[in-house]
């Protein structure tokens, strides 16, 4: 099928949506979406038939969520759905909006931020499945989004330091640096050391509830004001890993930066984080139209595990592939398309 691509957002005439599928059984393990599932011409044919049927995918602009997004357009393609792809919108308000006010059709978003910044729900269940069920019951009711079942990947935020951090200098070992290993033991090397307190983080992180002003407030900390460093998400591992900036910094775990810098990932010892566990959102109308779609992504949600995200988000960042290819990469190895 054509694809489309918008490198804006606009506004959208009519908003077709994916059609019936012949059957209800996921793809399985291994099995083609194309054998498992058809949302072309039949389907056009049973709900009404002669328009074309498109789908606009959106995604926010960092590599995890561009992968995510490519797979997404490749399985409904392989479906037999034309698609526009819309991926690399912005920031997660920008693409939320994009959501809710009908310039997109879905996109990938974590449960953690769902429940903290969507929802404003100050204490989210510590189950990652509770706090999916939370997530997808209350903005249902209120917004009319579905959450699909989300993928086990947990890309939460994470505070991380370099490994070789504690040889900065004159080859000197640091005893003070040494010692945090847990997000705790920041408040004690504030106060004891604050200039050595320094910690770079994302525009995001800098300002939301499940960033830094939430975390200083859970922890009952705060970094020196001129010891934080407000960097793009992209930039802050490899200042944290220099370290000539910063001693640590705001990180996503399933990032491919992480294992490729060797990162050291604080312990979050009092459970401020919540799981973030990527979910395929779309409007209530679109899934009750065609409710194909659960099984569909499910079942490749569930190929997303950690290591995954990381693996494939390392091919992006690390070894500057296109997300549109390692995206169909990882469909053909599991047999998808």
């Amino acid at each position: 099928m054509r694809r489309l691509r918008e490198s804006k957002l606009a506004t959208v005439a009519v908003l077709a949506v994916v059609v019936a599928a012949c059957g209800g059984e996921g793809a399985g393990q291994g099995g083609s979406i194309g054998a498992s599932y058809d949302l072309g011409d039949k389907g056009l044919s049973e709900r009404g038939g002669g328009v074309t049927t498109r789908l606009i995918v959106g995604s926010k602009d960092f590599a995890e969520q561009e992968i995510l997004g490519q797979i997404t357009l490749l399985a409904l393609e392989a479906a037999g759905s034309e698609v526009v792809d819309s991926t690399g919108v912005g920031s997660t308000e920008a693409v939320r909006e994009a959501l809710t006010a009908e310039e997109i059709d879905m996109y990938w978003e974590y449960t953690g931020t769902g429940a903290l910044i969507h929802l404003a729900q100050g204490e989210p269940p510590d189950d990652p499945q509770a706090l999916y069920r939370e997530v997808a019951r209350l903005d249902l009711q209120r917004n009319d989004i579905e959450w699909l079942q989300p993928a086990p990947a947990d890309n939460t935020y994470v505070i991380a330091a370099a490994s070789a951090v504690y040889q900065r200098g004159n080859n000197a070992y640091d005893e003070e640096l040494a010692a945090v290993t847990r997000l705790s033991d920041l408040g004690r090397l504030i106060e004891e050391s604050p200039d050595k307190a320094t910690v770079c983080v994302g525009p995001e992180f800098n300002e939301r509830a499940d960033g830094l002003p939430g975390l200083e407030e859970h922890y009952g900390f705060g970094f020196p004001q001129a010891n934080v460093f407000v960097l793009p998400d992209s930039t802050v591992y490899g200042a944290v890993d220099e370290g000539q900036k910063c001693n640590f910094g705001s990180v996503f775990a399933t990032s491919g930066y992480v294992p490729e810098l060797n990162l050291r990932l604080l312990e979050d010892d009092e459970g401020f984080f919540p799981a973030y566990n990527p979910s395929l959102t779309m409007r209530a109308e679109t899934l009750e139209s065609y409710p194909e779609l659960k099984p569909l992504f499910e079942d490749i949600a569930e190929r997303l595990d950690t290591e995954t995200l990381r693996r494939l988000s390392a091919e992006v960042l690390v070894d500057q592939r296109p997300a549109d290819a390692v995206a169909q990469e990882w469909m053909e190895e599991q047999g998808l398309i």
